[in-house]
């Protein structure tokens, strides 16, 4: 979506990043961090993207239990060490809860107004708190899963064991455990943000038009 939403391909920068991760103790977080560095990491070795803080790797910026509050504090710590005379031009965040923490410490120190834009902040589970986020035009972007097509997916999978039958797999390449790489069933996740938010997840019946109203 950072790609996209700069224009990387035709604009030279340099945008500032920051980048976060979710908990190292969570082996979905390296997955997140690894796929979005795929795509990231040749704009940063062209210059076209800075990470003013040389904050990169998991070791350096993981959060711990995907805790709002603690990435928040690292991104007001962030921002007063590397931002008193830049501006930050996009946020990696894996995960909303994270965002909205990142996203209140930004307005903290000014973002968010006239002079000093939001920058773009992405997301991911589509959670209420940050598509009323999107829509207040804070939050950038969220990565919406169905967690009924998960559902609905999972008891195919388990029936189809309990019945002797083959599982359903598409994907017997990517989850490797260190042990053996483990047969998948992987669900296409929807990039959300203002252009389509309602037709993601109002018009599919997953949030009401009240509950992000």
């Amino acid at each position: 979506y950072i790609v996209d939403a700069l224009d990387l391909a035709n604009n030279a920068g340099p945008f500032n990043i920051e980048l976060f991760g979710g908990s190292p103790d969570d082996n979905n977080a390296y997955f997140f961090y690894d796929g979005a560095m795929s795509v990231l990491q040749p704009y940063i070795d062209k210059g076209v993207l800075v990470v003013q803080s040389g904050q990169m790797g998991m070791d350096k910026v993981s959060t711990l239990r995907w805790d709002g509050a603690t990435a928040q504090a690292r991104m007001d710590n962030l921002l007063s060490a590397n931002y008193t005379d830049k501006r930050v031009d996009a946020v990696l965040s894996p995960y909303d809860g994270l965002s909205i923490g990142i996203i209140s410490s930004l307005k903290g120190v000014g973002y968010g107004s006239a002079d000093l834009p939001m920058p773009i902040v992405t997301g991911q589970d589509a959670e209420l708190p940050s598509v009323k986020s999107i829509l207040a035009g804070e939050q950038t972007s969220t990565v919406f899963k169905d967690t009924r097509e998960l559902a609905k997916q999972t008891v195919a999978m388990v029936d189809a064991l309990l019945n002797g039958n083959e599982v359903p797999v598409n994907d017997t390449t990517t989850y490797d455990n260190g042990v053996k790489v483990v047969p998948s069933y992987l669900l296409k996740p929807v990039s959300v943000d203002i252009n389509n938010w309602k037709e993601a997840l109002v018009d599919t019946g997953y949030y009401t038009e009240d509950q992000i109203h």
